[in-house]
């Protein structure tokens, strides 16, 4: 009985661990419950044993794929041991996915020289070197896979007549796509018609075939030719054409001097700018004798005052949102400026950008303690501040309870220093800790003690002072002093702001 089933072709489920088999089988052993499979497949790939032996017990699932017919068995022995051909050139014969037999030739494997991959060639070449026996044992076993086709075939029209006459009436009946179909089946056997005996089995010889490539006569031909035709040369394999981005200078130029500031003093603190540039702080006395010999030389103060209410508006502005919120669609939303100033030219300087902040739609309150004589300075700025829609209060009560978009501070002077004692100086700076609104320092000078109000950022004038860290983040403005007027100081001047008028400034 056990004999029946050998050259059966099967498929065995040994499941996750060990996987699915295919093969034929080979012998089948009722005492120890085994059965073996020759010319095994293991997941689709070629065992490298030729024969596979399992136990019923490791077997899951059995599938029966070709049952040989009568008389099958002794001549598939016979075929499994025939060899043909000299020099261990040997014989197989293979079925393809069409059902038409085709003999291949299988050479022995050589040493690790490079092995060509076959090529597809047509059925007929391959058979006319074959001997005639060859032919006659392929043709009789190729004769009877042929008969069980046909069997199958005639199978399937019955099947297919019965399901059409049980098809309901109002059922539409599939229609055949014709030569469409046609033309897609020879494409598939073109293409996936070859047994997979085919494939060598031997490892393709990769570094062997590298080796015959000869890389550097490759580029030196490369290059002959396009020496020979004018074209632009790609350069050997070693050396590389440098390579730039868009932002950089094809033409060689001058290597970069990052410290193009110095200072007569010694520096105690030294800034960066973004691009790397250095700026060195001031003192305070040095800064004050730049800004006296710039109004000797035309710079007035009333120049200095627009030029730095200019800049700090502008750069309030960016810190109020930009054009993201000062904009027509955004009326209803007019941002809020708090405004202290001291009555002194810090104050002057802090009216003269609230002027211009009121000028650009922006809510400004002006605190200003009153004072029985003013500066000239202030008495002007506050003529000006008075034609805006801008707010001038002299009494902290007047001030918003509710949080405003910024504080601009310019109550601090370094040569005013007894007003940090003044009772509206005190209540000043406890309602700006109190509103916790960010707060943008003008100017702001170098005090021993601790400030009053932290600032998050300050903006510093032609060169900065050597700021602390309750200063915030700093930046500096250009206020339009000439680069001979710092030489005269003592300075080696180098504008550092490029493009703009107001750049950050980061610690060295």
């Amino acid at each position: 009985m056990a004999t029946d089933w050998l050259g059966s072709i099967v498929s065995i489920n040994c499941g996750d661990s060990l996987g699915v088999y295919q093969g034929r089988v080979s012998a089948v052993d009722q005492v120890s419950q085994t059965i073996s499979l020759t010319r095994p497949f293991h997941n689709g790939v070629k065992c490298l044993v030729p024969e596979v032996t399992f136990r019923a017990g490791d077997i899951t699932e059995l599938k029966i794929l070709e049952i040989p017919g009568p008389g099958d068995n002794q001549h598939f022995g016979d075929l499994h041991q025939t060899e043909l051909g000299p020099s261990g050139v040997g014989c197989q014969v293979g079925i393809n996915q069409n059902g038409t037999g085709k003999l291949v030739k299988k050479p022995a494997s050589s040493s690790s020289a490079p092995q060509n991959i076959p090529k597809r060639t047509d059925v007929k070449s391959q058979d006319a070197a074959v001997s005639p026996q060859q032919q006659q044992c392929s043709k009789s076993y190729v004769d009877r896979h042929m008969e069980s086709l046909s069997q199958s075939k005639s199978f399937r029209r019955r099947h297919n007549s019965w399901s059409s006459s049980s098809r309901h009436p109002n059922q539409a009946t599939p229609k055949k796509s014709g030569l469409k179909n046609g033309q897609m089946k020879n494409k598939d056997d073109e293409c996936f018609g070859d047994d997979i005996e085919e494939i060598p089995d031997t490892d393709f010889d990769f570094e062997g075939n590298l080796a015959l490539f000869d890389k550097a006569a490759v580029f030196e031909e490369i290059d002959t030719y396009e020496r020979r035709s004018g074209t632009r040369s790609r350069g050997i394999p070693n050396e590389r054409p440098t390579r730039y981005r868009h932002d950089e200078n094809i033409l060689e130029s001058e290597p970069i001097v990052y410290r193009r500031i110095t200072v007569p003093h010694n520096v105690s603190k030294e800034f960066c700018t973004d691009s790397g540039l250095v700026v060195p702080s001031v003192s305070y006395e040095l800064h004050k004798k730049l800004l006296s010999v710039a109004e000797k030389h035309g710079l007035t103060l009333e120049r200095r005052l627009e030029m730095t209410g200019v800049c700090a508006s502008q750069m309030a502005l960016t810190l109020l949102g930009g054009p993201n919120r000062l904009n027509p669609k955004n009326v209803h939303q007019r941002p809020t400026v708090a405004l202290l100033c001291g009555p002194h030219v810090k104050g002057a300087q802090g009216i003269s950008c609230g002027r211009h902040l009121a000028n650009h739609d922006v809510q400004v309150i002006l605190f200003l303690p009153n004072f029985v004589k003013m500066l000239e300075s202030i008495t002007n700025e506050l003529s000006l501040f008075s034609k805006t829609q801008g707010q001038q209060v002299s009494s902290l009560k007047d001030l918003p309870t509710s949080p405003v978009d910024l504080v601009i501070n310019c109550l601090d002077c370094p040569e005013n220093v007894f007003l940090r004692d003044q009772p509206w100086y005190k209540a000043a700076v406890a309602w700006a800790n109190q509103n916790r609104a960010p707060v943008l320092s003008i100017d702001p000078p170098v005090h021993e003690v601790e400030q009053g109000i932290d600032a998050k950022w300050s903006l510093a004038l032609g060169l900065p002072l050597p700021l602390g860290e309750h200063a915030g983040r700093i930046y500096l403005c250009d206020i339009g002093i000439p680069q001979q007027v710092f030489q005269e100081v003592g300075i080696n001047y180098h504008s550092p702001f490029g493009c703009k008028f107001v750049i950050p400034l980061h610690s060295a």
